[in-house]
């Protein structure tokens, strides 16, 4: 019985067998000090964006130093390149707690599409492997934004509207693609810890379009509220890349 429940849980997002892979964490700290986060962790925005920023920030809690997520009807991200060797990383790992949730809007739609926090790793899948369509809107995109915008971006999102397991296409392009991994039900105030095959989950996600893992091209953190003017605020802990 345990192992059909094992099973069970598996295909739903819930769980992930743990990985045997030692080494170095592939990703710098946030930073030693309370405040802004340290280089090479940087915010990445929206082109020319006027909205509010969404708040990253080093903060003291119960003893510990981690990342305070906080979003007031704002946009943004933290994000960390990753080059070389570093793109075949295969875990990663993270502890995560939302304090206060956004439970506003509706991630299937456009005018709800916001979220209390994500953590998601981006892929540089070769552009033939995309739609005619999506490829020259994300060309469009790059050279709007000044980014080398990644071709498919796989999202770990806590998202109390959502069931545990869920996976959702952005409404605003499908090369953004979300696996809920704590939902409905989830209690607020506690800490989570997460550790995620990013090949097993990258061939669910993105599998249609390739049948092998691309190379890894940066790991950010995200956050908005700016679609449904609400507001949301988690924490997070022990990013660990191998």
């Amino acid at each position: 019985m345990k192992r059909h429940l094992v099973a069970l849980a598996a295909v739903l997002g819930l769980w992930a067998p743990a990985l045997a892979i030692d080494g170095p964490n592939l990703l710098t700290d946030f930073g030693g000090a309370p405040g802004a986060p340290q280089p090479p962790w940087r915010f990445v925005g929206l082109p020319n964006q006027t909205k509010p920023m969404t708040s990253f920030r080093i903060i003291e809690h119960e003893g510990a130093r981690v990342l305070e997520v906080k979003a007031d009807e704002s946009y943004g991200n933290l994000m960390h390149d990753l080059t070389g060797a570093n793109s075949n990383a295969q875990s990663l790992s993270w502890r995560w707690r939302v304090e206060q949730d956004n439970r506003a809007g509706d991630p299937h739609q456009r005018s709800g599409d916001d979220h209390t926090l994500a953590v998601c790793a981006m892929f540089d899948l070769p552009l033939a492997a995309l739609p005619f369509g999506e490829r020259q809107a994300l060309r469009l995109a790059r050279v709007a934004s000044g980014e080398d915008l990644a071709s498919a971006t796989m999202c770990y999102s806590w998202d109390e509207r959502e069931r545990a397991g869920s996976v959702i296409e952005s409404p605003f392009t499908r090369r953004v693609r979300y696996l809920v991994l704590r939902g409905d039900g989830e209690p607020l105030g506690q800490w989570r810890r997460e550790q995620r095959d990013l090949r097993a989950d990258f061939l669910r996600l993105f599998g249609g379009e390739s049948s092998t893992v691309p190379p890894l091209i940066a790991v950010t953190v995200s956050a908005d509220s700016d679609n449904t003017h609400g507001h949301s605020l988690a924490l997070l802990s022990e990013l660990v890349l191998r």
